[in-house]
């Protein structure tokens, strides 16, 4: 099972550990997508390692001289900022969070810092148009709500006076037709900018007119702008 986590330089006794450790910390419909290890130009026998999942991403550390292995995780809803840092000797991953915490691992392989990046990417993306949806649900079920809230008010019909009894019968006109007053229709929503233009440059990449470099680089200008 953890063979698809050694094609980048990956020290697989460190793997083994964090994967069997993952296993009995994952969640239902958890899916684990990436495992990273630091790798120290000197001997390092307990390297940090970084895992990234479908729901959030784990900082493993080794503790009591390897025997025990101290974790923090991050959901991403709460991950703001990922970064990833190439330096002479490895690279650094980092990430930010929304009350401020940060994290991060250094000397990792620069194809493994990479890949951290490029997932943490995507799942930031998919979070974010989660959320986005989200509140175009809300704003919607708003709309809906403030629809029926408001009731017609009926036409009003004047009393019909009873003739004199000693009086010759009085015809009256007929009263008038209720008004029927329309009922207000309930604006038509703008369509979303944001996900016109992703689907825009979508069909720009589908028809081969843009690299898919240039297509991620303006999505991600896109997402950030909004």
């Amino acid at each position: 099972m953890i063979e698809k986590f050694l094609n980048d330089q990956q020290d697989p006794k460190a793997i083994e550990k964090v994967y069997s450790r993952l296993v009995d910390l994952r969640t239902t419909d958890e899916e684990i997508l990436y495992i990273a290890v630091q790798k120290k130009p000197v001997v390092n026998i307990l390297p940090d390692c970084i895992a990234l999942t479908n729901k959030r991403i784990l900082f493993f550390t080794p503790a009591n001289l390897g025997l025990s292995m101290k974790f923090v995780d991050f959901v991403w809803k709460d991950v703001v900022d990922v970064q990833t840092k190439e330096e002479i000797l490895g690279a650094v991953f980092s990430v930010k969070t929304a009350n401020g915490a940060e994290m991060g691992v250094d000397y990792l392989p620069k194809i493994q810092a990479r890949k951290l990046y490029q997932y943490a990417q995507e799942r930031k993306e998919s979070e974010r148009e989660a959320r986005r949806q989200r509140e175009l649900e809300e704003k919607r079920a708003e709309s809906g709500a403030m629809h029926f809230d408001n009731p017609i008010t009926p036409a009003y019909q004047p009393p019909v006076a009873a003739a004199p009894p000693v009086q010759p019968t009085i015809i009256l006109p007929p009263a008038p037709e209720p008004v029927q007053i329309p009922e207000p229709v309930a604006a038509a929503p703008k369509p979303d900018e944001l996900t016109e233009k992703l689907q825009k440059l979508k069909k720009l990449f589908d028809h081969g007119l843009i690299s898919q470099e240039e297509y991620n680089h303006k999505k991600m200008e896109l997402l950030s702008d909004f």
